[in-house]
């Protein structure tokens, strides 16, 4: 089983898949970022391609296929469940990625954590991040993109009222480990 959790940068995938981790038996956290700080590592500005100077390891060429390639060598070689936390607004990078991760697992599940700018906004602050700093300015942009093309989530869950308990317990309710309590999920 995979459990991808998407959403803006501090709504709380992390933080949500540490818990699940503890809640989904034979779990582990697998995070698709270290792929793209190995990346950033390796493919230095002088080898990038043009369209992928942007910032964001995402647009390295590579960077989807490995994300795929990894999860798909630690679910054959350790046999463990994923719980993927991680903000991919790209759409098409998004369809790849679910898609690979169907061919080699069939039980997949896909959720878009989502709350308001202001509730964002307080999360990244309260966790240590600097106004202005990268998930700050990825905010509008998350936002807009997850919000439009909200149909390519098995779930979308607002977070605004939910402690991350709450939220996990929306999904574990999602993927029939339990039954939900709360009536936004």
């Amino acid at each position: 089983m995979i459990v991808m959790i998407n959403g803006p940068f501090g709504i709380g995938k992390t933080s949500s898949a540490s818990i699940l981790k503890e809640k989904i038996k034979n779990s582990i956290i697998y995070d698709p970022e270290e792929v793209g700080y190995m990346l950033r590592n390796i493919i230095t500005d002088e080898i990038k391609f043009a369209d992928e100077k942007t910032g964001d390891f995402q647009d390295i060429r590579i960077w989807k296929k490995l994300t795929t390639v990894v999860a798909e060598q630690l679910i054959k070689t350790y046999k463990k469940n994923l719980i993927i936390p991680m903000t991919i607004w790209n759409v098409d990078r998004l369809i790849y990625i679910r898609k690979k991760l169907e061919e080699f697992d069939e039980t997949v599940f896909h959720f878009c954590l989502l709350a308001s700018n202001e509730t964002i906004v307080k999360r990244l602050l309260k966790r240590g991040e600097e106004l202005g700093s990268w998930p700050f300015q990825q905010i509008e942009k998350c936002l807009n993109h997850f919000e439009k093309n909200s149909e390519v989530f098995d779930k979308v869950l607002r977070t605004d009222d939910l402690s991350v308990e709450e939220v996990c317990q929306c999904i574990m309710s999602e993927i029939n480990l339990i039954d939900c309590c709360y009536h936004d999920c």
